[in-house]
């Protein structure tokens, strides 16, 4: 019964570092398209969102059998758990991926204003942080981690910096209304990578540490400076 719960373990274990492969691959395209003007990239980042649906659907598959089989407590069921988990904020990355590729095809014409806007640096950010978080996950890095979750609020920044930017852009110049709207959007879907990205990293410390670090910063009582 052991062995036969190992192997489910380890066929999960794999599906989840495939598509983890696959979203990895998507964003980079995605986030390249962006940076380089790339349109043509989205039917390509489109036709890979199918397989990593289809990995979503297993993933979920393989987790609910292995609820039905085995039964597993402990540390076991913290991993059907955080497999889950981590399933779903990989799926959203790739529908992420997909929205920011869908936009370009409407921004193609602003290059100059998507690199004074800094977009690009925010989206490299995220894209960082999205492969260290796999590698976290990959390697059982408990430090890597809690760095990925720490530099959430790198992207953050570059969010309300580039918000402010736009908005300033759009008050000046009435024909930019319409570009700098499309990358507003962008905007908000890139700081919503690195969230999925961070909260990945959150399900990791709960299958490692078995701590729940979820809304962490929201729930501490700030510090009495007194």
């Amino acid at each position: 019964m052991q062995l036969h719960f190992n192997l489910e373990v380890d066929k999960l274990k794999s599906s989840l570092l495939q598509m983890a492969s696959l979203v990895d691959q998507q964003v980079d395209s995605a986030l390249n398209a962006l940076e380089n003007a790339q349109a043509e990239l989205f039917k390509e980042i489109k036709a890979k969102d199918l397989e990593i649906d289809a990995y979503d659907n297993l993933i979920q598959t393989q987790c609910a059998n292995i609820f039905a089989l085995f039964q597993p407590v402990a540390s076991d069921l913290r991993f059907i758990m955080s497999a889950l988990m981590i399933n779903n904020q990989l799926e959203r990355c790739g529908d992420i991926a997909v929205n920011i590729a869908q936009r370009v095809k409407k921004t193609t014409a602003q290059k100059a204003l998507i690199e004074e806007s800094q977009i690009v640096d925010m989206g490299k950010q995220a894209k960082d942080m999205l492969k260290r978080t796999i590698d976290a996950f990959i390697n059982n890095d408990i430090e890597l981690a809690n760095k990925v979750i720490d530099n959430d609020d790198i992207v953050d920044g570059y969010n309300k910096k580039i918000f402010k930017f736009l908005i300033t852009k759009m008050q000046s110049n009435s024909e930019l209304i319409e570009p700098c709207s499309h990358l507003l959007i962008l905007s908000r879907h890139i700081e919503r990578l690195a969230d999925h990205a961070a909260n990945i990293s959150e399900d990791i410390l709960f299958l490692l540490e078995a701590r729940v670090a979820s809304h962490q910063k929201k729930l501490t009582p700030p510090k009495d400076e007194n």
